[in-house]
Order: structure tokens, then sequence, then C-alpha cells
């Protein structure tokens, strides 16, 4: 048996450098090129793309970041005022709490939704492999990501606006946009009703228009909630409603467990 000897290369970074004097996001200056210069929009498309955007990609990413905001007092708000009504001193805290609620089921479907996207892309027959997809979750009785609101009916208006922001753009090369579209008719047919797409199936197609990976898509739900819930902290210092949200829960779930039946040793 062999063993190499070479010593493996140490892992590199593309993201910054800095020295004495400078400090350096890629090959752009902070100082010189970036400060004063750029937006954030444009400096983390940046750095999270490893190109330089174009202005579609930042009139496509502004508007997925100002939808994925706010959506009032969900689990990840809730979780954040609560935290915050806990811990006061821990702003930092409390949003944190309230964006561990990122997930696949509030906030982050976008990336669950683009995973089908891929599926229809990757497809020899889009339109069977959409409509094999919506039986697939109808089995289940699951919804598919992407589709489908519990306040938002019959549309959600905010999935067709961005629909439409992103139609309006030819440098956008529409794959995502027609796999959703083929995917929504599927959804329909399976369930024999108009289903409205909601705003992360929109997302997800958006950012797949501008090259943001599946992996990485939750990412910019993460940032864009993060600016909320420092709004919602914000009105929990102005306008306190953890406490009532606490006092809410205790006062209408009540106890109803049988008692313990314990051992006449165990007395």
């Amino acid at each position: 048996m062999t063993v190499s000897t070479k010593a493996k290369a140490p892992p590199t970074t593309r993201l910054c450098r800095h020295t004495l004097t400078s400090l350096h996001y890629g090959g752009a200056n902070l100082v010189d090129d970036l400060m004063g210069q750029k937006t954030f929009t444009e400096v983390l498309l940046m750095q999270i793309l490893g190109r330089t955007p174009r202005p579609v990609d930042m009139r496509i990413a502004d508007v997925v970041l100002i939808v994925l905001m706010e959506h009032g007092l969900t689990p990840s708000a809730i979780a954040t005022r609560l935290v915050y009504m806990s811990a006061p001193e821990n702003l930092q805290g409390a949003v944190a709490a309230g964006l561990m609620a990122v997930g696949s089921s509030f906030v982050g479907t976008m990336e669950n939704c683009s995973r089908l996207l891929d599926r229809l892309q990757a497809a020899a027959d889009p339109q069977g492999e959409a409509l094999a997809i919506a039986r697939e979750h109808q089995a289940r009785k699951q919804p598919v990501p992407g589709f489908g609101h519990h306040l938002h009916k019959p549309v959600d208006p905010r999935a067709y606006k961005l629909l439409d922001l992103a139609r309006a753009e030819p440098e956008l090369p529409g794959d995502y946009l027609r796999a959703l579209e083929t995917l929504s008719r599927a959804v329909d047919t399976a369930a024999g009703k108009p289903i409205t797409i909601n705003a992360t199936g929109a997302v997800a197609a958006l950012l797949g228009e501008i090259g943001v990976p599946t992996e990485v898509m939750r990412g910019f739900a993460v940032m864009s909630r993060a600016a909320g819930l420092v709004a919602h902290v914000v009105e929990e210092q102005q306008r306190p409603s953890g406490r009532f949200i606490w006092e809410t829960v205790e006062a209408t779930i009540s106890f109803d467990a049988d008692p313990v039946a314990l051992e006449p040793e165990q007395l």
C-alpha cells in the first residue's frame, strides 16, 4: 500500500481579503469601488453569484427581497416577538429565533418549488412530468410547493405581479417561467379547478431566471425576512404584543391529559 505524502493545497476564498490599508470584496476595493458607488443589492448579488450583476438581476432581486420581507404575525414574527419580550437585551437572538422558522412550510418554500422546476427542465416530456408531480402530491394529500394559499384566494396577487414583471424583462431566458406555467397547468388539471401560484412559487421562477441555484434560494428569504423581523422588534418596543400573544395562548389552550396512574410503590 502506497501512502501519498503530497500535501493538499489549503482552502481559498474569493469573497474578501484585506491589507493594513485596504479591504476588498472579491476584486473590488471596498472604499474606492463599492462605498457610495454600489447598492446593497448589487453587492450581495456580486458576492453570492460570483459575477457582476446586470441591471435586470438587481431589479429581480430587489422585488423578490421586498415581497419576502413581511407577511404579518406569521410563526417567524411571533417567535421574534416572544423571544424579544423574554430577552429584550438580545435583539439579535430574537431575530435569529424568527429566522429559524424560515423553512419548508413557511417563507422558504421557494426551494421546494425550484426542485420541481429543475425536474421539469431535465425531463424529456415536461408536461407528462408535471402531471406526474401534481398527481404524486395529490395522492399524498399534500399541496404542490409553490401553489395554493390559505389567505389569498382565488389568487395570490404577489405571485402574478412578480411573473408579470419577469415576463417584461427580455434579457431573462424564460426557462423557469415556462416550467412554472407548465406545472401550474398540471396542478389545475389534477385538482379539477384553478389553484393559485403563490408568492414563493413565483420567487422560485424569478430567482432561477437570474441564475440563483436552487440550494441557495432560501438564503434570499433569510436576508429579506431578517429586515422584516427587525421591524417587528421595533414595533414590539413601541407597541408590545408579545405578552398578549403569550397570555392568549395560555388562556386558550387548556390542559386535558389523563392523570398518570401511579403504582402503590411510587406513592
